[in-house]
């Protein structure tokens, strides 16, 4: 898990700098036809790490996860990110996952097999878990732009 977590740091270390250049007004704005705005999607991120936090702490501590799902729309609606300040997502999303990196570092050997099951899906181990956030803040940090496409390729080649 440290590899994995040194791998979340360098993704924050190299979009931080890219989403502080995107002014308040582009951060408005969607990124792809009908679809999320950068603040949205910046949100969504949030929404992700808040989520696998309770997630990955939650499954450190007990013999299987069984977790509510995840309306996305629904959060983002409630949450009005698309009227929050650019600068304090970016501060948010970046402490979180900071933070995140330090915590999946820290997880248990003895718990990464642990079965997690999120909503109705189907159960995975804490360790796919971890592995697939990583994956989804890649995939989001690309739609807006800020993704160093070597990561990229590097976690598409993990899984």
């Amino acid at each position: 898990m440290r590899e994995l977590s040194e791998r979340l740091l360098q993704v924050i270390d190299t979009a931080e700098p890219r989403l502080r250049k995107i002014s308040e007004l582009d951060s408005t704005v969607s990124v792809l036809p009908g679809g999320w705005s950068r603040k949205q999607l910046i949100g969504h991120l949030i929404d992700s790490a808040s989520n696998n936090h309770q997630r990955f702490v939650r499954a450190a501590l007990q013999p299987s996860l069984d977790f509510p799902g995840y309306d996305q729309n629904g959060s983002a609606r409630v949450q009005a990110t698309q009227d929050v300040d650019w600068q304090l997502l970016v501060d948010l999303w970046a402490a979180y996952n900071r933070y995140l990196a330090h915590v999946i570092a820290h997880l248990p050997a003895s718990k990464l097999e642990t079965a997690c099951r999120i909503g109705s899906g189907e159960a995975v181990s804490l360790s796919f878990l971890a592995t697939d956030y990583l994956t989804h803040l890649l995939h989001h940090l690309n739609q807006i732009g800020v993704a160093d496409s070597n990561l990229i390729t590097a976690q598409t080649a993990v899984r």
